[in-house]
């Protein structure tokens, strides 16, 4: 027998193990870390949602089995918000699933639509689930660069001429984890046209579309005419409510692809506790004050980090959407590589980040920093990093040294 099963062996250790270790033995050893590391929303739940839940799971009807493509209200109400945000018309019969979380929809669609060797195109870096839900079901990633830019565009080219077989599949993610990166709907545009001209089937995941900051917020792909004839696009009410642990989420768009994800699932799900969809529901049908509260949350926050930072000497860009920035590695440790660097981030100044090189190998020159804590400790994190740039004894490794630390 082999020593690691087939699809095992095509994983990579999870680069976010290594820092996330030394974060339980620090803490273990009665240090107080910040942590900065995983976008895991800190507020609670708006209470009428939490209400709704009450509610609902006093019904003992709900709590048999439910329905593995979503509630029917559920799929009416995530129709209803792609109507009033984007102008765009679903179906919510033929058009929507619910899905666990995006997560769980990106990949069992991945499961669903692909064949062994088929070839994906994925930024680089991204949100890992983008490559590796395609990796696990058997596929090639090809690797393009994340921003939605002129680059991008060549890279796609460059990709239907030189990959064998041809792509089958685009990934997109904007408002983008972890770079935060934003597209336009002209770009969407040329997206949508490149890929019809060569039967390319694009996935969009939209779930940072309600954490923006400017004055346009993030479009949907499905804005565009004809994208639904290739596209379907994710969403998640984990940042938009904070609900992460609820894990609810949904893909829209093409018949097709949600016809095929569809059947994937009824083998695999009964579809969420129903007392939560019944809470979804009423999340997004319901008084959306809170969505502007959590926005202007973050906004706080990114502007209380930003600012921080810089004044540290650690010039960050200031993101225009989502919950994280996407944070230069400081000139100074620049050849320690992103692992080595939030590993010496989390020894001296007591602050836990996201080693870039975790969302793909193009990303080790960053770390992520996600707004997940209070803007108290944010500003206790910043006195923390300020103190140990300024230190005498920060003296970093040597490039050598920091690979075999990281190793």
């Amino acid at each position: 027998m082999t020593d690691e099963f087939h699809r095992i062996r095509r994983l990579p250790p999870y680069v976010f193990a290594e820092v996330n270790k030394a974060k339980a033995a620090a803490r273990a050893a009665g240090e107080d870390i910040i942590d900065l590391g995983m976008g895991n929303p800190d507020s609670p739940t708006p209470p009428h949602i939490v209400a709704k839940l009450v509610e609902a799971v006093q019904d003992p009807r709900t709590h048999r089995y439910s329905v593995s493509r979503g509630i029917p209200g559920l799929r009416r109400a995530l129709a209803g918000y792609y109507q009033r945000r984007f102008d765009v018309t679903l179906d919510p019969e033929r058009e929507v699933i619910v899905t666990l979380g995006s997560k769980e929809g990106l990949a069992n669609l991945a499961a669903a639509i692909t064949s062994p060797g088929d070839t994906i195109l994925v930024p680089n870096p991204s949100y890992p689930i983008h490559q590796f839900g395609f990796i696990i079901a058997g596929a090639a990633v090809r690797s393009i660069p994340a921003a939605p830019d002129e680059e991008m565009l060549k890279a796609l080219d460059r990709a239907v001429h030189h990959s064998v077989p041809k792509p089958t599949a685009l990934i997109v993610n904007f408002p983008s984890n972890p770079t935060a990166w934003q597209a336009s709907l002209d770009f969407y545009r040329e997206i949508v046209a490149f890929c019809r001209r060569h039967e390319i089937w694009i996935l969009s995941d939209l779930a940072y579309a309600e954490i923006y900051f400017g004055d346009e917020p993030p479009p949907s792909l499905l804005q565009v005419p004809g994208a639904r004839e290739i596209a379907v696009e994710f969403t998640s009410l984990s940042k938009t409510y904070s609900m992460p642990g609820w894990r609810m989420g949904f893909a829209a768009g093409n018949e097709r692809l949600i016809t095929a994800l569809t059947r994937m699932k009824s083998y695999l799900d009964y579809g969420a506790f129903t007392p939560i969809q019944v809470a979804a529901t009423a999340a997004l049908n319901g008084p959306q004050d809170c969505v502007a509260e959590v926005r202007e949350l973050y906004r706080e926050r990114r502007d209380v980090l930003i600012r921080g930072l810089n004044a540290a000497g650690w010039e960050v860009p200031s993101p225009q959407a989502s919950m994280f920035a996407w944070a230069p590695i400081p000139e100074r440790y620049a050849g320690m590589g992103s692992v080595a660097f939030s590993k010496l981030l989390l020894e001296r100044a007591k602050v836990a980040v996201a080693p870039g090189i975790g969302f793909g190998e193009y990303g080790d020159g960053h770390v992520r920093i996600a707004l997940v804590e209070n803007t108290q400790r944010l500003r206790q994190a910043l006195r923390n990093i300020r103190a140990f740039f300024a230190s005498e004894s920060n003296n970093p490794p040597d490039a050598a040294d920091a690979e075999g630390d990281a190793a």
